[in-house]
């Protein structure tokens, strides 16, 4: 018995058309890449020439910066160790105008009281230079950041108010450098 599929194959071998036999194919050749070695080593070469020249210049930035810091801490503690000299030049006057009034022995009171109000004028100037400013807060109101109370006394002055200034206090740059010792009224009691 024949199977069905037998005429397809015929047919189907019908319908391909045959090729005359050739010779061997002509093959032509494809150029050969480029060889990629040098390219990558070119690029290898590069990169590390590259890599060098910015570490190098990172060292260098770093080392600027460590330079920098070192400077800046010097400068810092010479300001520390200096920042009053101006301040001690200007009270060396004060302090020569009291030894020669210790050294006059038997002046007169007019010439001695002359002679420590000349000397309190230097010092107020020296004050002055460095930005001291004095604290006299008689009759203001009280300040608990720049008077210490000593004592509370009653008062017709009107309360929380300083009657009495014991001792002056000083600023340094709008900073309490000694607060001034006040006494600060208070209302009078009444009688019950």
């Amino acid at each position: 018995m024949s199977s069905p599929e037998k005429p397809h194959a015929a047919a189907a071998d019908a319908q391909v058309p045959q090729v005359a036999e050739r010779g061997p194919a002509e093959v032509v050749p494809e150029p050969a890449p480029a060889d990629p070695a040098p390219d990558i080593a070119a690029l290898l070469k590069r990169a590390e020439t590259e890599a060098a020249e910015l570490k190098d210049a990172w060292l260098r930035a770093r080392a600027d910066v460590d330079n920098l810091r070192k400077q800046a801490a010097n400068d810092v503690a010479r300001a520390h160790k200096y920042a009053i000299e101006k301040f001690a030049e200007d009270l060396l006057p004060v302090k020569d105008a009291l030894e020669a009034a210790l050294a006059t022995g038997h002046a007169p009171p007019e010439a001695l009281r002359a002679g420590v109000e000349l000397t309190l004028k230097q010092l107020v100037a020296a004050f002055d230079k460095a930005q001291i400013v004095e604290v006299d807060p008689n009759g203001e109101k009280f300040d608990p950041h720049r008077h210490q109370a000593m004592a509370m006394i009653e008062s017709d002055q009107p309360p929380s108010h300083v009657i009495q200034v014991f001792q002056k206090g000083y600023l340094l740059n709008d900073r309490v450098l000694r607060p001034a010792m006040v006494a600060v009224a208070k209302a009078r009691e009444t009688p019950a």
